[in-house]
């Protein structure tokens, strides 16, 4: 019998852009579940997957990208037929979400609302749970605080100062080099914003002090660098600085009386190291917050036609969430 074919986005090698051609439908397995993509969302992740870069390489090549997604269960061991889900892929699993179809272990679902919108569920998850969690969860931001987001022009970094605010942040502080979009963060809910330049850390730790109003309580940090450096110059004593990201660089060094001095918790963040209750609970706050329109995701609809641009211009760094409809 011959075997089903699927048009679908592909890499076919390291770094290069995602193209539309055709591969075999997947087979479910034991414990996963066969799904039908309603949409698939891009994120950094991905390109750097395709880069050949990520820690633990990539799928072979030709691969079907896209770690995230939403979509009805097709058929599974304890997922009902008919269910709608949003799921993650594996970062190493060659089928993933900007396909028509795909196969997820059935344990990295979630459970979603008929009437959430396709384009919301798939682009509120990676980016949504990262702020959402790094601030909740792993800082265990309380109300009153002060809190500085490094990045917060990109997707996670727009919806840390969203929800820094609906948990009751008493200033919040976007920082980032576009200075065009960071207009767009004040707009957000941020109180002050800072244009990150060529000044080293003890400078911008002057300017960050002075737009949070004093020392600043916790810190969501997708750059490292320099940049952070700063940040924590400019912390209070006991801050928080979760890192998640490394735009401005992949090292640095930090004085160890910067951290002793303020007593100062620096903490990494991977959602995929989250209990999944954790992200379950957080993933329907994010939703909730988003269709009751107190959490704006900034986002636009692309057809798989289209996946070559899409992917090239989640390369120069978009400013918003790109979702990709396969069928």
């Amino acid at each position: 019998m011959e075997q089903k074919t699927m048009r679908a986005a592909l890499i076919r090698g390291n770094g290069e852009d995602a193209e539309v051609g055709y591969v075999p439908e997947p087979a479910r397995g034991p414990g996963k579940a066969l799904v039908k993509v309603q949409a698939g969302s891009i994120n950094p992740l991905d390109l750097l997957i395709s880069s050949g870069k990520f820690y633990l390489g990539h799928p072979p090549f030709p691969y079907v990208p896209g770690v995230e997604g939403v979509g009805i269960v097709i058929e599974g061991d304890k997922v009902a037929p008919g269910t709608r889900v949003r799921f993650e892929c594996g970062v190493l699993s060659p089928y993933g979400s900007l396909a028509p179809l795909t196969v997820v272990e059935e344990n990295a679902v979630m459970f979603v609302p008929e009437d959430a919108p396709d384009d919301l569920v798939a682009c509120l998850g990676i980016s949504g749970l990262a702020a959402w969690l790094s601030l909740a969860w792993r800082a265990k931001m309380a109300k009153g605080e002060r809190v500085l987001v490094l990045g917060a022009t990109g997707a996670v970094g727009q919806i840390a100062i969203q929800v820094a605010k609906l948990l009751g942040a008493s200033r919040i502080v976007g920082a980032s080099r576009n200075r065009n979009a960071l207009d767009e963060v004040l707009s957000l809910g941020a109180d002050a914003i800072v244009e990150l330049d060529e000044h080293g850390a003890p400078e911008l730790a002057v300017s960050f002090t002075e737009a949070a109003g004093g020392p600043i309580d916790v810190v969501i940090d997708t750059l490292w660098g320099t940049p952070a450096l700063g940040a924590m110059m400019a912390a209070g004593l006991g801050a928080r600085v979760v890192n998640i990201g490394q735009i401005a660089g992949d090292a640095m060094s930090i004085p160890s009386a910067v951290l002793r001095g303020k007593m100062i918790s620096l903490l990494g963040h991977n959602n995929l190291f989250v209990p999944k209750e954790e992200r379950q609970k957080a993933f329907g706050q994010l939703l909730e917050h988003a269709m009751r329109g107190d959490l704006r995701v900034k986002r636009e609809a692309i057809p798989l036609e289209r996946v070559s641009d899409a992917w090239r211009l989640q390369r120069e760094s978009p400013h918003h969430k790109l979702v990709v409809f396969p069928s």
